[in-house]
């Protein structure tokens, strides 16, 4: 360390990268560190922990410009802070449940349309396959039998009314949202259900939209966001979440929206 900053470098296969000549850095989804496998489950736990904490903590702490910082995207997944914060940004938010409780359950939904989405991660690998969870309907059958609910926290929503849904997409200062239409059932609960009955437009969202999610970015700490709305029968755009490493890769193809041109250069903006 030089002058309260790392030096030295980090070697990826044939490329050596001078940590005091990096300005920027894109995180999104990144692996998990891989270790030999002569070592112990427990050594590759304890091998594991060592390289987060070092090689992530001297990244971590490089005073550059971050899409999005490891300690920001960690903050941003939290989907209740994610609910309160688009709330004092000004953004719409639909009627939510955070519960174990199945008393609450039925009070909760008891008289009124209620959908039920998962906290962490919408997969799970199972049987040898991976497998999502998207946001499901809860009908009078699961009403009557809500036997696992007290296992963990579980998430209630009201149901929202579509006209359709947005995915909209915060680079920097620049604002890129399209508009989602489905003729599909499974789709209008969640479009994630049926991509072949989408259909895609690009849109501009209101100034209070805009405003609202580049304050929740700024107040996230986040340079980038992958924001899902519903746009309701009279217009109202409604906040569903904020994925700090959300998709964005379809939508380039069916709509040509250039989110990796903004993202380019934002990364290739010279420091301030």
């Amino acid at each position: 360390m030089r002058a309260g900053r790392w030096a030295g470098t980090i070697q990826l296969e044939e490329r050596v990268i001078e940590l005091e000549t990096v300005r920027s850095v894109w995180c999104r989804r990144p692996s998990a560190f891989r270790f030999p496998t002569h070592l112990t489950p427990t050594e590759q736990r304890w091998c594991a922990a060592e390289a987060k904490f070092g090689v992530g903590g001297v990244l971590a702490s490089l005073p550059v410009l971050w899409v999005n910082h490891p300690a920001r995207n960690a903050d941003a997944a939290y989907k209740p802070l994610q609910l309160v914060t688009a709330l004092r940004c000004g953004l719409m938010v639909p009627d939510t449940l955070v519960t174990n409780r199945p008393e609450s359950v039925l009070r909760f939904a008891a008289g009124r349309e209620t959908v039920t989405k998962g906290l962490a991660s919408p997969s799970v690998f199972e049987e040898g396959e991976w497998r999502t969870m998207f946001t499901r309907r809860l009908g009078e059958a699961d009403l009557r039998d809500l036997r696992g609910v007290e296992t963990t926290a579980h998430q209630f929503q009201r149901r929202v009314v579509k006209a359709r849904e947005v995915r909209l997409i915060v680079v920097g200062e620049q604002i890129l949202a399209v508009g989602i239409d489905t003729d599909s059932a499974r789709g209008h609960i969640d479009w994630r259900s049926d991509y072949a009955a989408s259909r895609y437009e690009l849109l501009d969202p209101p100034a209070s939209v805009a405003e609202g999610v580049l304050r929740y970015c700024g107040a996230l700490g986040l340079a980038f966001g992958a924001f899902d709305f519903v746009i309701q029968p009279d217009g109202e755009w409604i906040f569903l979440e904020c994925d700090p490493g959300g998709q964005y890769g379809w939508l380039e193809s069916v709509v040509s929206l250039p989110v990796t041109d903004a993202l380019a250069d934002l990364l290739a903006l010279e420091p301030a």
